[in-house]
């Protein structure tokens, strides 16, 4: 059973990894399009981000839909969305061109972004559901390292990312090509799945989760997981109608608590690395096929410490590490900002950094990186999947998740004419960020470590009644 569950977590899990590998392949193509098309800083920004608002409207409509529909219809909308994307993308004729296909790929990747980690969190035990939910960040590492890969080795094979390849296509656009394997993987690996349980009882099909939790659990603990879910179904008033209204800005606290996250995780800046490093390692003196690599090395740290994040923290927990990357964060983001504050810029506009500052500002975004990759990435993806109640879940993860679109947009953006405004004025934001989101778990997000779905749903809703750290009973409630 123990096997049944991990295959189908890693099965959903493919979703990350095309979230990971849509969000970082433009990373190699960036100034190859930019040449291409002749863009401005602020229009190159704006091609690299409009994916992230198709993200936020794609996350936005997966809870409604994967309520309405169930979770792998939904994750089959995404795999055509993604394979329609990655051969327009390729084949785009103008900026405008390139820039809708994005925006399709985008939405199907913000389809993913909901779906997979919903499906995880309700099909897992409470024992391992940290470890499991950690999949689907562990799965977008290695989208974003097999993005940087392809790039690397196709701007290799043909001595360029602007180079002609094959068919007499630049490699910059089979980067976009390649895409069409892991949507088609994701496609046929989404029909193997079996229904989410949690959603057949909350749509009435008792049969069907029973026969499904039969394969997930031991016998002895179905009629118990089955009646936690049922009651917990029925103690939502609001039945089907259940709204994501309350009476803080017009949202449920819960709610509040998953955007805020969502934005912390993205306004510490960490894309700006996944993203624009093959532009800025340029920028400061590194060729383009050093770039790629240096890129390439980061996103396998990252996988890395992923993978340390996943075996930990269902044993640490889930606040201890999350506040703990939080001050490597705002260290290590600390002293990218105050290496770029001894740049030497030319008369071209060319930036350098002197003597150690180049080696020290290489060392901190590395440490950036599994800091975060051993924290906010994959603990935030779990936080979603356990705090919301069984009703709302898929549409709050929507918004949750459009939230975390819409900030990873805006940081994608604003990056390049902030990095001409001032490096180290953009770093030390992105490193005041990283210092509010460690207060913000402090006071804000109890420990969940341990328990059922349903409990830890209770213990946000009381969370928003008193400020500080929560203390939880260890029982085994499921």
């Amino acid at each position: 059973m123990r096997r049944k569950v991990l295959g189908l977590a890693l099965a959903a899990a493919v979703g990350g990894f095309l979230f990971g590998f849509d969000s970082s392949v433009v990373n190699g193509a960036v100034d190859s399009i930019q040449q291409n098309f002749a863009l401005n800083d602020f229009v190159k920004g704006f091609v690299v981000a409009i994916a992230l608002l198709g993200c936020a409207v794609g996350a936005y409509i997966a809870g409604r839909l994967a309520d309405r529909w169930g979770r792998i219809k939904v994750m089959l909308l995404g795999s055509i969305l993604f394979f329609a994307s990655s051969i327009g993308a390729g084949l785009a004729f103008s900026v405008w061109d390139l820039g809708l296909w994005r925006v399709v790929g985008g939405l199907g990747i913000g389809i993913a972004s909901v779906v997979a980690p919903a499906y995880i969190a309700e099909i897992a035990p409470k024992q391992s559901r940290g470890g499991l939910a950690s999949l689907q960040q562990l799965a977008i590492t290695i989208g974003i390292f097999v993005a940087l890969l392809s790039d690397a080795l196709l701007a290799g094979v043909a001595g360029g990312a602007s180079n002609q390849l094959w068919f007499g296509l630049e490699a910059w656009r089979w980067m976009f090509l390649v895409g069409v394997i892991p949507s088609v993987v994701y496609g046929i690996l989404a029909l193997t799945l079996p229904e989410s349980p949690r959603y057949l009882l909350a749509t009435g099909k008792h049969d069907e989760a029973r026969a499904i939790f039969a394969t997930l659990v031991p016998e002895s603990d179905i009629d118990r997981q089955i009646g936690d879910i049922e009651h917990s179904i029925s103690e939502d008033k609001e039945g089907l109608k259940a709204t994501l209204r309350g009476n803080r800005f017009g949202l449920k606290p819960i709610v509040w608590i998953g955007i805020i996250l969502s934005v912390f995780q993205q306004f510490v800046g960490i894309n700006v690395i996944f993203y624009y490093s093959t532009t800025l390692w340029r920028a400061v003196g590194f060729t383009e096929s050093n770039s790629l690599l240096i890129t390439v090395i980061t996103s396998v740290t990252n996988v890395v410490v992923t993978i340390v994040a996943i075996l930990l923290v269902d044993r640490i927990g889930r606040r201890p590490i999350l506040l703990t990357g939080s001050i490597g964060m705002t260290v290590s983001l600390g002293a990218m900002a105050l290496a770029f504050a001894f740049s030497i810029t030319n008369d071209k506009g060319d930036v350098s950094l002197p003597g150690a500052w180049g080696p020290i500002a290489l060392i901190a975004a590395n440490v950036f990186v599994v800091c975060f990759g051993a924290s906010w990435g994959p603990l935030v993806w779990v936080l979603l999947g356990e705090i919301f109640p069984t009703k709302i879940r898929g549409k709050a993860l929507g918004v949750a998740a459009a939230a975390q679109w819409i900030a990873n947009f805006l940081v994608t953006v604003s990056f390049p004419p902030l990095a001409a405004f001032s490096l180290p004025f953009t770093y030390g934001m992105y490193a005041v960020f990283a210092l509010l989101s460690f207060f913000f778990v402090f006071w804000k997000i109890p420990e969940t470590n341990g328990m059922a779905l349903e409990q830890a749903e209770t213990l946000f809703a009381n969370s928003g009644k008193n400020r500080g750290p929560q203390v939880r009973s260890t029982g085994d409630i499921a």
